[in-house]
């Protein structure tokens, strides 16, 4: 086996551990039939609570960043599509997404909707970009009460903070609206949702956000976003 291929089986495994089943195994829980059903740190939050929920959320970014940053370095540049390393990062970071969403250890079944793992994959490959970003996850998470719409708005203004900084002809702006494509895919049930007024809300029920302020600070989040990316990125 080559050592392409080691790079990216192994990012695909290290992707595939499944640390909110993982979690909720370790109170004798499965994920997979309370909450919403998905193994992803939200759904631990809400059933396990923040605490635990953090530490999935920061474990799942890191089967997405240590991948990028370390696997390359396992293959020669003559291995490599085009000899190109940021090409290859990028193929381990797929890869890891995909070991999150449909990971082995759980015969393939579902896992996570991949965000928190694109998110390390993001934060290895443009950081800058990736961290602007996360501030206005939370900013939206903050305002609104929804992880999913702040999961949806930060995956649609990575590509535009990418386009400002390093062009839309980049490899790293291409395959960011292909993942930004990939959580609206995984989020369609939300969407219906939110439409609908049906999604849950994090934190205490029957609380409802200040529509005004919160689409205030969200808007400003996003241009300052991006004047900052403009400038710095």
């Amino acid at each position: 086996m080559n050592s392409f291929v080691i790079a990216i089986v192994a990012s695909y495994l290290l992707g595939s551990i499944p640390a909110a089943y993982i979690a909720g195994r370790s109170r004798s829980i499965d994920l997979r039939k309370h909450g919403s059903g998905n193994l992803g740190a939200t759904n631990v939050m809400r059933v396990l609570g923040t605490k635990i929920g953090l530490l999935v959320f920061a474990f799942d970014m890191a089967k997405g960043a240590v991948p990028v940053l370390f696997f390359p370095n396992l293959v020669p540049p003559s291995a490599m599509p085009l000899g190109d390393r940021t090409l290859m990062a990028i193929l381990c970071g797929i890869a890891a997404i995909i070991g999150h969403v449909r990971p082995i250890y759980l015969k393939f079944g579902k896992g996570g909707k991949g965000v928190a793992t694109a998110a390390g994959v993001f934060l290895a490959l443009a950081p800058v970009q990736t961290l602007l970003t996360l501030i206005i996850f939370a900013v939206v998470l903050l305002t609104s009460g929804y992880v999913s719409l702040g999961s949806l708005t930060s995956a649609a203004m990575l590509p535009v903070l990418l386009a400002v900084t390093v062009g839309t002809r980049s490899p790293i702006f291409v395959i960011s609206v292909l993942v930004a494509i990939f959580v609206f895919w995984t989020h369609r049930a939300n969407i219906s949702r939110l439409r609908s007024g049906e999604e849950h809300r994090f934190g205490k029920r029957g609380v409802k956000a200040k529509r005004s302020a919160a689409t205030i600070a969200i808007a400003l989040v996003i241009v300052g976003a991006t004047l900052i990316a403009a400038r710095f990125g």
